[in-house]
């Protein structure tokens, strides 16, 4: 079977490509600067081709000979539903690295597509949102009359920058949760609690993770909301920011955010994701009030999606699978987790 990563050159997708190469699978690499692709793929001895996404019938010809693609080229806002189209057009199969939910959103809405293409569809093959998903998963499998679910997770570890710029272009929006089953924008810090993730309790408000919306089609729970620790400091800055977040829809305003995280490095070094684990928490709630809570450690995000994502493209490849939609603890079950837990 033959595969592709595409945006092979970016943080996490050179991370993916070198799990890859270590697992001794060798998929296409691609993207959109040919230098920059054909580079890559000399050094790791692996096939490799150059296109844009700008015309849909140009990408499903590059992948009309591919049986399953990973996408991680951002920002998935704008790359998703060209590649998307294209893997319908081509039948491929579609996996991403993304966390962005009007990506999960738009990937949901075109189950039926995906359905009589005969793919697979499952966006979020990576640190979003495979841990919480998981978590999500096994909390409704214990508590199925569950009416709340909160979610959550604790790192020390660095954003790369696609991850920053990803949460710059969004900060006009503000947070999101999801109320009654439908997804509901919200200002930023909506909500706040004192949690114990796993390293000791602390204080915690609500961001628009990717959860907000696969949560959802994984269980079947209508109010969802995710969590990340925040220091009452940074809680009273993000509710001020609510005051003048409207102006960041202009991209004037946004590209001075954008250039100074542009100076940053492109993401955490090898040596930080080997020391900097991540706590995942999950808490459902039914209408009697009963709590039941799970907490596991897993590997830094970074080397979650890199292993994630080739786990789960290795998956579907070998396994006769029903196309459709899938979130990834519907794709493969909550054990998914199990395999990057840290002691």
């Amino acid at each position: 079977m033959k595969w592709m990563i595409y945006g092979a050159t970016g943080y996490t997708g050179e991370l993916i490509t070198h799990h890859a190469k270590r697992m001794g699978y060798r998929p296409v690499l691609a993207g959109r600067n040919k230098q920059k692709v054909e580079s890559l793929a000399t050094r790791v001895d692996m096939p490799w081709r150059a296109f844009s996404l700008d015309d849909i019938d140009t990408v499903a010809s590059q992948l009309e000979d591919i049986d399953l693609v990973v996408h991680c080229a951002g920002p998935f806002e704008d790359t998703t539903e060209p590649m998307l189209r294209a893997c319908l057009k081509a039948h491929t199969h579609y996996l991403d690295i993304t966390g962005e939910i009007s990506v999960f959103e738009l990937a949901y809405s075109l189950r039926k597509e995906a359905a009589e293409a005969g793919i697979v569809m499952c966006p979020g093959v990576g640190f979003d949102v495979i841990p919480t998903d998981c978590i999500a998963a096994r909390l409704n499998a214990q508590m199925p009359n569950a009416t709340h679910l909160a979610l959550g997770f604790d790192s020390s570890s660095k954003m790369s920058r696609g991850t920053a710029m990803t949460g710059i272009r969004r900060l006009h929006l503000g947070g999101a949760v999801r109320e009654n089953g439908e997804i509901k924008n919200v200002p930023l810090a909506f909500n706040t609690r004192r949690i114990n993730f796993g390293d000791g309790e602390k204080m915690a408000m609500t961001i628009p993770w990717g959860d907000v919306a696969t949560a959802y089609y994984s269980t079947g729970i209508p109010n969802i909301e995710v969590f990340v620790p925040a220091s009452p400091k940074l809680v009273k800055r993000m509710k001020k920011m609510n005051l003048i977040r409207w102006a960041f829809r202009f991209k004037g305003l946004r590209s001075q955010l954008e250039k100074k995280v542009a100076k940053a490095p492109a993401g955490p070094d090898a040596k930080e994701r080997a020391s900097h684990y991540t706590w995942v928490w999950g808490e459902a709630r039914n209408a009697n009030g009963d709590i039941i809570t799970i907490r596991q450690k897993v590997l830094n995000g970074y080397e979650l999606t890199s292993r994630g994502s080739v786990e789960l493209a290795i998956y579907v490849l070998r396994n006769q699978l029903a196309p459709g939609f899938y979130t990834p603890s519907r794709l493969y079950g909550a054990k998914l987790i199990d395999r990057f837990l840290v002691d």
